[in-house]
């Protein structure tokens, strides 16, 4: 089941066209991605002072397929779609009502938040994933 975030785009967003930047659907889905952890109630500040942690990006796949533009309305979608030890995958997608802007599998690491070095996954996020699952 996947979880899904509303996004205004600003101006602040678009370029002299209006249209979104490019770099910026990323931008939106990392916004997606934190909302995502924080309805499974894990904040990413406190993963990182408490377990440890913190999640990177570590692979992109994105499509675009459409343009965004000023002041829309849209939704970004998270589903799992890969649960390992030390990594997961997602699949995202930005809509504007039915009409899909852009699609992406996108590759987390779990990281050590001072090494920056590979770890597992606390097992209390790996539990709530595998429920969401």
């Amino acid at each position: 089941m996947a979880f899904v975030w509303p996004v205004r785009v600003y101006w602040e967003d678009t370029d002299a066209g209006g249209v979104v930047y490019y770099a910026n659907y990323l931008r939106f889905m990392e916004r997606a991605r934190s909302e995502w952890l924080r309805a499974f109630g894990f904040e990413q500040d406190v993963l990182r002072d408490e377990a440890g942690i913190v999640f990177v990006v570590r692979r992109v796949e994105i499509d675009y397929l459409a343009p965004a533009r000023f002041n829309e309305q849209l939704d970004v979608s998270v589903a799992l779609h890969e649960a390992r030890s030390a990594s997961l995958g997602v699949r995202q997608e930005l809509m504007r009502g039915p009409t899909r802007l852009a699609e992406a599998v996108v590759t987390l690491a779990c990281v050590d938040a001072a090494r920056f070095k590979p770890v597992r996954i606390p097992e209390p996020l790996q539990q709530a994933l595998a429920r969401a699952t």
